[in-house]
């Protein structure tokens, strides 16, 4: 006998027959990892795995040199039958203590199954003792608060439901069947996917619990059928799975079945008869090593012992000798070993898990580990938090919660081969990735659809028309709005935005104003330059000859005062040009009119003070002299003046021009308002008067001599000023914004060129081209031919 460590196989009975002690134990305590009564194959080989692990790391002197694992195995048979199991796992020779001292075991691995273990769990928690489990999935079980020394090498259920949403989404799929059983696996797994359809936008249709009452599940079946679901997602127990699979098989329910880890890779319901006909079924495995090297030939082995092995005669004998299992003598051993092989690699795990716990516990070197003294459970789970180790190329390692990385699966039915084809895999290491290939699933001729309606065109939003948000009607979002991420939700467009109708996003609206660099803008700046230039050269024309009839007779200092006004109000212009501000607003319309008032009014005093002249000077010699004496004309035109800029000052202080934005279609356009209407057509009257005054002086001095006639000139400029004006109103009335800017601009430039062509143009010709008109002696003589025509009247 050497001085290693043992095992030992019983069940709950300390004083059973058949069990072998040796010097020394460090005990797992595996709970169920195989029933007696229904699942016989099944279970046993997960007993097998246990063993064959155990056995494997005690054949080797690596991970524990010097140490070998000793174990019990239990059935687990009821909640209340397995407390005394638990118990006594955590007693210290037969008495529980309630202080920190060595127990009879080290740690726990199992039972299968999230129900069971947490009806057990909390017994292990309160002592810190580490469980290892390899078959519970709830999410509950991650909330370390409640099981601070709770482990697992099956991912929680948390990750598996959420590719299986993944999928859902995948497929388009959003109005789904989920049937569950009554217990934590299922309503756990039922509460995460609730939560996660909210925001995958997909609806739950319907809801079953599936239970021992097989007589229900034809009405669910139905219920199906009237719902229009084509897709049915199964998170239950394979107990409960396998009698409600035969009865949809018995009804033959076409379908799209999602399955989860429990009965995705079942051997026995892909082999059973009229499977096929339940459609397409897909199912979620946890991804790990499928076969382990050995495991096999050891199971074989282990069953050929057992036929030779002779317990004790006795009816008491046979009951708790442990080394045999009656019901396995008369089953083939490859039934054994082809049993569905999801969870052997996460036992094949757990146990390893603990095993390099201990190796960090007990210091262990090359060729021996520090094992003197006992130690408490909780340095071992304290140990199981920080480890992390390789198995098959698949790394081991708990997070802050005690599960491993989720790795999973995606397999196909194949009914023609009659196996499990891998089509994707889900995993959350070192980020989620999500893989599916659906060329490999045979649709048999028709890709189901399970939705309550049809998804909505682009452009068009939902309205909800029953209780789940995935039955819909669609309407079009109008224009002038869009649909993004909100289905439900047409959004309108921002100010400087516009769409059409079905739209899916918005365009920026083109500005629509006098650009600076548009060759309209340029023509416009040129003009006014060229007035104001030309205006310029006239006055110095008219300086440098100030002294000469023309000049004279043209107003002399009123000349220069008129050049100055219409410099000016050609400026107006160029505040037409680029994107309106309040400042601009202004300087357009009413500072235009200001100085065209004064223009109008040299005119029309220009032409009233010739007619005083030459008809009023001898027939009303005093009124005459009043006028030259107090400088009438500048009077009048000051008066004129001050009334249009008191006018304009109204207008601006009451309601005057502001910065508009007009949104039509897709432009907006940009432009000044009238401001106060009735104070605008105000001033627009009294320029019309102006205008009236100068046609009708002009008008009296027809008969005049013709270097002192200024009718011809002025009923030019005042036409042009007439028509310009009617147009720009007319368009302003019947246009856009731009166009009517671009107008009101010309307008002022050709009320301008109508004075600069008619009343300057003519008068600087006679300067520089006909200097011969503009002497004393010339105009004398037409003044002479004026007189003689009149007094022989």
């Amino acid at each position: 006998m050497n001085d290693h460590t043992s095992y030992i196989l019983q069940p709950f009975d300390p004083e059973a027959p058949c069990m072998w002690t040796y010097l020394q134990f460090i005990y797992l305590y595996l709970l169920s990892f195989y029933s007696r009564l229904t699942f016989l194959p099944a279970g046993y080989q997960q007993l097998q795995v246990f063993r064959f692990t155990i056995e494997e790391i005690n054949n080797s002197t690596d991970l524990l040199p010097g140490v070998i694992l000793g174990y019990e195995i239990f059935d687990y048979c009821t909640d209340s039958l397995n407390f005394r199991a638990a118990l006594d796992f955590l007693s210290s020779k037969g008495v529980v203590p309630f202080i920190n001292i060595p127990r009879k075991v080290i740690s726990v691995t199992g039972p299968f199954g999230s129900q069971k273990t947490l009806t057990v769990a909390p017994l292990f928690m309160a002592n810190l003792m580490p469980m290892v489990n390899h078959g519970a999935s709830s999410v509950e079980l991650s909330n370390k608060y409640l099981y601070p020394s709770f482990f697992r090498t099956i991912p929680s259920d948390y990750y598996q439901v959420r590719a299986i949403v993944r999928i859902l989404q995948y497929f388009n799929w959003n109005w789904i069947a989920f049937f569950g059983s009554d217990n934590a696996y299922s309503q756990d797994a039922l509460t995460v996917f609730m939560d996660e359809l909210k925001t995958a936008n997909i609806c739950l249709a319907f809801n079953g619990i599936l239970s021992g009452d097989t007589s229900k599940y034809f009405d669910m079946f139905d219920k199906l059928n009237i719902l229009n679901i084509n897709v049915v997602v199964v998170f239950a127990n394979i107990e409960f799975v396998i009698p409600f699979i035969e009865k949809a098989i018995e009804k033959r329910v076409r379908k799209v079945w999602i399955a989860s880890e429990t009965w995705s890779l079942n051997q026995d319901l892909m082999n059973a008869d009229g499977i096929e006909a339940l459609g397409v079924i897909i199912g979620m495995s946890i991804q790990g090593q499928g076969t382990l090297l050995g495991l096999d030939n050891f199971i074989i082995n282990t069953m050929h012992q057992q036929n030779d092995t002779k317990c004790p005669s006795g009816s008491q004998v046979k009951k708790t000798c442990n080394q045999v299992c009656f019901e396995c003598l008369k089953t083939n051993p490859e039934i054994i070993t082809h049993q569905d092989p999801t969870f052997n690699f996460a036992i094949y795990s757990a146990v390893y898990a603990v095993a390099h716990a201990l190796h960090k516990v007990l210091e262990c070197g090359s060729s021996s580990c520090n094992n003197s003294r006992p130690f408490l459970p909780y340095v071992l789970t304290n140990a199981l938090k920080g480890i992390s180790f390789t198995l098959y190329n698949e790394t081991m390692v708990f997070d802050e919660s005690g599960n491993p990385p989720a790795r999973y699966t995606i397999v196909y039915w194949d009914w023609n081969s009659r196996n499990f084809v891998k089509i994707g895999s889900y995993y959350t290491d070192p980020e989620v990735h999500f893989i599916l290939n659906e060329e490999l699933i045979n649709w048999q001729g028709n890709k189901s659809v399970s939705m309550c309606s049809k998804d909505c065109d682009a452009g068009y939003r939902r309205v909800q028309t029953a209780f789940h948000s995935c039955c819909f009607d669609c309407e079009i979002c109008i224009a002038g709005t869009y649909i993004n991420t909100d289905p439900y939700t047409c959004l309108p467009c921002k100010e400087d935005e516009w769409s059409q109708n079905a739209s899916t996003s918005c365009n920026k609206c083109f500005l629509q104003y006098l650009y600076e660099t548009e060759l309209l803008s340029v023509g416009l700046m040129f003009s006014a330059s060229f007035i104001i230039g030309t205006s310029v050269a006239i006055a110095v024309l008219f300086a440098y000859n100030y002294n000469t009839p023309v000049v004279r007779s043209a107003g002399g200092k009123m000349c220069f005062f008129l050049l100055s006004c219409l410099a000016l109000s050609s400026t107006c212009v160029f505040f037409f040009i680029g994107r309106p501000e309040h400042i601009d607003c202004i300087m357009r319309n009413p500072a235009f009119a200001v100085f065209y008032s004064a223009c109008l009014s040299c005119l029309a005093v220009r032409s009233f003070q010739i007619v005083c002249v030459f008809k009023m000077a001898t027939n009303l010699p005093k009124a005459y002299e009043f006028w030259v004496k107090h400088n009438g004309q500048w009077l009048i035109i000051v008066l004129f003046v001050v009334v249009q800029l008191f006018l304009c000052t109204l207008w601006i202080a009451v309601d005057g021009p502001k910065p508009v934005q007009t949104k039509v279609q897709t432009q907006i356009m940009f432009d000044c308002t009238l401001g106060n209407s009735a104070i605008f057509y105000l001033i627009i009257i009294f320029l019309g008067l102006l205008s009236v005054a100068c046609f009708s002086f002009a008008y009296m001095g027809t008969d005049l001599p013709e270097n002192y006639n200024e009718g011809k000139s002025i009923t030019f400029s005042l036409l042009i000023f007439y028509i310009s004006w009617a147009v720009f109103l007319t368009v302003r009335l019947s246009s856009s914004e731009k166009t009517t800017a671009a107008v009101n601009a010309i307008s002022i430039l050709c009320s301008l060129y109508g004075i600069l062509y008619g009343y300057f143009f003519p008068k600087s010709y006679i300067i520089i081209f006909k200097p011969e008109n503009n002497t004393t002696a010339y105009f004398q003589t037409s003044i002479q031919s004026y007189t003689l025509h009149t007094s022989s009247m």
